[in-house]
């Protein structure tokens, strides 16, 4: 795996503990804006709506800039978004840095998931894009955590001055060792790209990553107080819970990386079905403070073995629109990153309890394997083709196969 595809990985860090660290900075955000806990679960939505948005729209505008020069001005609006978060002197303030932070973020991960499949063969994509996912995974072991921690003891506003601080590392990372990559022989044509909208599969993964991303952040964002007035736990258990999603998430994004090449509709298949599962589970033992928090450990692992073949899937449907397909797979996550909080927060407002976000996350999740049974039962094995990338070796394009995955064998074999 090339060096700059685990560069690319560290920028996501950065990225990652931004996009999550609110799940356990809710509380005392609420406090100190003077807001109720799902009203301050609308800035996790509110990031993830400018990524959806984002993703494709920075996708296209920058389809035909130097990629390393959009890397830099890309990571160094998210820093400055932090930045403005931390001194947001009101929740419309904060709510609007948010938006732009994520709109900056969107670009990065679209354009950064592009170069990174690019830079490898096609067998090899869902482990370049695991490396990236990696970065969430490890941001989930420690940036969210650590996130929780600074706002225990130092104030919610330290968590967005530590996001800033990693992303100039960020950039002078992407500054030292990502080379200057070559414009391809035949520019993207954004005519040729927008074709894969026209197709159904592509349409059927992007619903179906949504759902799957969905119906887990249903229940992640409000993690915290279920923890704390549900659980009975106290809030320093916080970060400690966090910590441990993230090392189930990194163990995730391990073995569904290498496995989901070869097996990718039996991961699909698999993680969403535990998933489902596991949220039934965790909504029958919310009160009980060890069931929940071995479960948040196995939704972890269940949430983050599946995205690998998420993302490797959008790719096999978009055929050659690379850079497209980043931003779809980019936009889709986050459909269900800023849908899942939506709906727990109306779940919570309409008084069931924090515990409910649970059983509204499985029946999303859920939803989700009716998808990927959809997808498997529809899918039809697509020719070959070639497309051209600008992420390989200095001095040339990069030209790369791209046939679509084999056709489905039984659960359990290849996928």
């Amino acid at each position: 795996m090339p060096l700059s595809v685990y560069t690319l990985g560290l920028a996501v860090f950065a990225l990652g503990t931004s996009e999550f660290m609110l799940s356990g900075l809710l509380p005392p955000i609420a406090a100190d804006m003077d807001v109720s806990i799902p009203r301050a679960g609308l800035l996790i939505s509110a990031f993830a709506v400018g990524m959806v948005v984002g993703a494709p729209v920075l996708a296209m505008a920058t389809l035909r800039l130097p990629r390393r020069a959009t890397l830099i001005a890309l990571i160094s609006v998210f820093g400055l978004g932090q930045v403005a978060g931390a001194v947001a002197p009101s929740y419309g303030w904060l709510f609007t840095s948010r938006v732009v932070s994520a709109l900056a973020c969107a670009g990065f991960w679209a354009l950064g998931a592009a170069v990174a499949v690019a830079m490898v063969p096609v067998t090899q994509r869902a482990r370049a894009m695991a490396v990236m996912i990696g970065g969430l995974s490890i941001a989930n072991v420690l940036g969210v955590p650590a996130g929780a921690f600074l706002g225990e003891h130092f104030g919610w506003r330290s968590a967005f001055w530590t996001v800033g601080a990693a992303s100039a590392v960020a950039l002078a990372g992407i500054l030292a060792l990502i080379p200057r990559i070559p414009r391809p022989a035949e520019l993207p044509v954004l005519r040729r790209e927008l074709r894969i909208y026209a197709d159904r599969q592509v349409w059927l993964a992007v619903v179906t990553t949504a759902l799957a991303g969905g119906g887990v952040f249903c229940f992640f964002s409000y993690l915290a107080p279920l923890l704390t007035e549900v659980a009975g736990l106290s809030s320093g258990w916080v970060p400690t819970v966090l910590a441990l999603f993230g090392t189930g998430a990194l163990i995730g994004t391990a073995i569904g990386g290498r496995i989901a090449d070869g097996r990718l509709f039996g991961v699909l298949l698999s993680g969403t079905v535990a998933s489902t599962v596991l949220l039934v589970a965790a909504a029958l033992t919310a009160s009980a403070p060890a069931a929940v928090v071995t479960l948040a450990v196995l939704l972890g692992v269940s949430a983050f073995y599946t995205a690998p073949a998420l993302n490797a899937r959008m790719f096999d449907v978009a055929g050659a629109a690379p850079t497209l397909a980043a931003a779809t797979v980019t936009a889709s996550f986050n459909l269900g990153n800023a849908g899942g909080p939506w709906v727990g927060g109306l779940v919570i407002d309409a008084g069931f309890g924090f515990a409910a976000t649970a059983w509204a996350g499985a029946a999303i999740t859920a939803l989700a394997v009716a998808g990927v049974l959809l997808a498997i039962r529809t899918h039809r094995p697509r020719p070959s083709a070639v497309v051209a990338g600008d992420g390989g070796a200095p001095g040339r394009p990069l030209e790369a196969t791209a046939p679509g995955p084999a056709a489905p064998r039984p659960l359990g074999t290849a996928g």
